[in-house]
Formats: structure tokens, C-alpha cells, sequence
């Protein structure tokens, strides 16, 4: 399961007719994220898994970055993974949940000297390298970054809009952004077990579509997305429930059901899901989403105007 920073929420991109749908608790989320800081990594099969293939796909990406970020960086699995391909990279990691940044900086050790960091961070000279931070508004200076990484933080945010264009922000010319999320297919047999006339029980998650077209709105150019299912088997459906607890992966709309379904609903639910088991195991699957995309150089200023940029006629001898 997904660690913490990881969370099996509900991502949204524009706001829209249905955006309330999408809505997250925050203060729940975070709550949740502090109190799993202690066990997530128990659960953590999924996300080491999307980590793998994220990291393989670099065999193919050129990118050489001075600094690099791991926002969402729950407990900081991936930071051990990031030093090893990119050993001369300053390795920077965010969460908003305290407790999960406090875990991830004793994985890799701080620089020896914070001045890079100071110039960087907007905060006082005293910022750690692993700071707590708000994806929509990182307190890093603009074109800091040569590479952000985020493995399965974006279900975490009601839209993901904000926070490419922050990203975006933050990314040096030629920077890259690297993500994984979860798709609408996720724990689709919880979703059909467990009774809908109460409400969702099991967030949504945001189509690889309309990602890609946040992206292009933040301005990234030629992003690349592609899709795949994974399906994790559990002996008893008590055991994925825990999992999700496990990992702060619970639901957190605003607009989930309050309170616990009866027994009969739960008996009803548990059988449904019984229906499905196959070689003595219950499976769990999720539609993993990988993407890429690269920041170019502007095509216009800030206020509007267009930049004309002009090259040097070659000369001719």
C-alpha cells in the first residue's frame, strides 16, 4: 500500500461541476499522515513497486540535476534510491506531515554546509534540507530544481493543477517532473463490495486525461503518461482494510459517509468480496499512473509579452 505521503486520496484537476466531490479534509489527512509515520513502511509493498519503475524509467531519460526533490516524501523511502542514481545531486525532500519529514531526514544524511539550502529556501538561514511544506506553495526559490520526484503523492491534493504550476515554478529550464498517482480503477473491488447508497467509501481518482491536460495548463511541455494494473492479494479483506489504515490511506472527502455501516452491510460487503477470491487470496488492484514531463523555456513574460529570442547568424569563411 502507499505510504503515507502516498495517500489513497482523490485527486482533481479544474475546478468543476462535480469538483465537491473531490474535496479532501486536510486537517484529517494530516492527522492520519502523523499518526502513520510509525507503521506505513509496513505497508509499503505498492509504492516500493511504483519507486522501481519510476527509477527504471531514468534509464531512459537524460537528466543530469544539481538539486534534487522528493515532494511527498512520506518517510523517505525513495531518498536512498535518488542518491544512488544521482550522487552529486543535493537531495531535498518535502511532506506536509511532520512526522513523516522527521523520519525521511535520518535516511540521508543533511549536507555538511546549509548554505545552498539558505539561498534556496525562503525561510530563515536555519531550514533543514527536509522541510514540511504544502505542495501548492514549496518554499523554494524559483528555478532552483533540476528534477521533483513524487511517487504517489498527487491522490493527496483536491486538485492537481496548483500544484504543477508551483512545481513548474520551482523547476530550472530543461527541469523535469516525475510522478506517479493512482487512477479511477483503483480498489475497484472495495468500491463495488462496500454499499453506494450511503455514499462513497472509497475515494475517486482523477483520470490520466485530464492529468495530462493540468500539466500542459502549468505550463509543461510534451508531457508522457502511460497506465498499467497491479493487483495485490490479501488472505482476508480485514487485512487490505488494515493496510489502508496502516498507511493513512483511509478515506478523507469531505463528503464520505460519517459513521459505520451496519452489520448486515458489512456481512453483505465481506461476502461480495469473498465471491471473488481465487487460489485461496482476495485481490486488491490498482491503476498505477506514470508520467513525465519537461519545463521549457518561456514564450512569454509575465505579464503577457511575447519573447523573441534571436541566434547568432553563423559565419561564413
Amino acid at each position: 500500500m502507499p505510504t503515507p505521503a502516498d495517500s489513497s486520496t482523490q485527486a482533481v484537476a479544474e475546478a468543476g461541476p462535480k469538483a465537491a466531490d473531490f474535496a479532501l479534509d486536510r486537517n484529517l489527512l494530516r492527522q492520519r499522515f502523523e499518526r502513520a509515520a510509525a507503521t506505513c513502511d509496513r505497508a509499503d509493498v505498492l509504492a516500493r513497486e511504483v519507486a522501481r519503475r519510476m527509477d527504471e524509467r531514468l534509464d531512459y531519460i537524460r537528466v543530469t540535476p544539481r538539486r534534487v526533490l522528493d515532494l511527498g516524501c512520506g518517510t523517505g523511502a525513495d531518498l536512498p534510491r535518488l542518491a544512488e542514481r544521482f550522487p552529486e545531486a543535493t537531495l531535498i525532500a518535502a511532506d506536509f506531515a511532520p512526522s513523516m519529514v522527521a523520519q525521511a531526514h535520518a535516511r540521508v544524511r543533511p549536507p555538511a554546509s546549509g548554505g545552498l539550502l539558505r539561498r534556496l529556501l525562503r525561510s530563515a538561514p536555519s531550514a533543514p534540507p527536509h522541510f514540511v511544506a504544502d505542495a501548492r506553495t514549496l518554499p523554494l526559490a524559483r528555478a532552483s530544481l533540476g528534477l521533483v520526484w513524487s511517487n504517489l503523492m498527487l491522490p493527496a491534493v483536491d486538485d492537481p493543477l496548483p500544484v504543477f504550476r508551483e512545481i513548474h515554478r520551482c523547476l530550472e529550464v530543461d527541469g523535469l517532473l516525475m510522478f506517479s498517482t493512482l487512477g479511477p480503477d483503483t480498489l475497484r473491488e472495495l468500491r463495488a463490495a462496500l454499499p453506494a447508497h450511503r455514499g462513497d467509501r472509497v475515494h475517486r481518482f482523477i483520470d490520466m486525461h485530464d492529468l495530462g491536460d493540468a500539466l500542459v495548463q502549468a505550463g509543461f511541455t510534451d508531457p508522457v503518461m502511460d497506465m498499467e494494473m497491479l493487483t495485490l492479494t490479501y488472505a482476508e479483506l480485514d487485512d487490505l482494510l488494515e493496510d489502508l489504515r496502516t498507511s493513512g490511506a483511509a478515506n478523507a472527502a469531505v463528503g464520505r459517509p460519517r459513521g459505520l455501516s451496519g452489520r448486515r452491510e458489512w456481512a453483505e460487503a465481506r461476502a461480495a468480496y469473498e465471491r471473488l477470491r481465487r487460489d485461496g487470496r482476495l485481490p486488491a488492484s490498482f491503476e498505477i499512473i506514470q508520467g513525465h514531463a519537461w519545463k521549457a523555456a518561456p514564450k512569454t513574460t509575465e505579464d503577457g509579452r511575447t519573447i523573441v529570442r534571436f541566434q547568432p547568424r553563423p559565419s561564413h569563411r
